[in-house]
């Protein structure tokens, strides 16, 4: 599968773009395009019929409220991510309806589990996001998928500037999610990727 079929081509898809390339580090943009990129072929495989483009501005700006400029004080990234994500939208012309289904599925993506038939988008990018930081269930993915992601999109030391937001979470936020996840073992399961192993591409 192509990796450009998975790509909306929309105008608020290239905005969302311009907008991660603007403010993310090379680090966090590969990570946000991988995410898009497991998101949507999973998704594809397995017959789930899913907003293609929500999906995509979602995967783009769901981890922006980590970035200092958008990071807030005082609620937790992904909620403050949603609300970056909901200006986005209204800017593109979308209806509120559809700026607030942007922001749940980033605020979703945090979720343990995320039903699939009440949110597709918001289970498909919460799974590829587990994926890629935590090395989830990497076999839900054919190792030639997971080769052509990685080669496309290096990983860049995700591991380690990951758990540096995270870190910096948790200790102002130490009730939010990202707080959870760090007071629970989360460096450990990060740095355990399977995904940083070559052996895992298949090739």
């Amino acid at each position: 599968m192509p990796l450009d079929d998975l790509v909306p081509d929309s105008p608020a898809a290239a905005s969302a773009l311009q907008v991660a390339r603007q403010f993310h580090s090379p680090v966090l943009l590969n990570h946000c395009l991988r995410a898009h990129l497991w998101a949507a072929s999973y998704g594809r495989a397995r017959g789930i019929a899913f907003d293609a483009e929500l999906l995509y501005v979602a995967a783009m700006l769901h981890d922006i409220g980590l970035v200092p400029v958008f990071d807030s004080a005082t609620v937790p990234f992904e909620e403050a991510g949603g609300a970056v994500a909901w200006v986005f939208g209204a800017g593109a012309g979308w209806d509120a309806d559809r700026c607030r289904r942007t922001a749940e599925v980033i605020v979703a993506h945090m979720a343990p589990e995320v039903d699939v038939a009440a949110d597709p988008e918001g289970h498909l990018l919460e799974l590829a996001t587990g994926l890629d930081v935590s090395g989830r269930r990497p076999d839900d993915w054919p190792a030639d998928v997971r080769a052509e992601v990685l080669e496309a999109f290096p990983r860049l030391g995700l591991a380690e500037e990951f758990l540096g937001c995270f870190t910096e979470q948790a200790r102002r936020k130490p009730s939010s999610l990202a707080g959870q996840f760090v007071a629970g073992g989360f460096a450990d399961r990060v740095r355990a990727n399977p995904l940083d192993r070559p052996a895992v591409t298949g090739r």
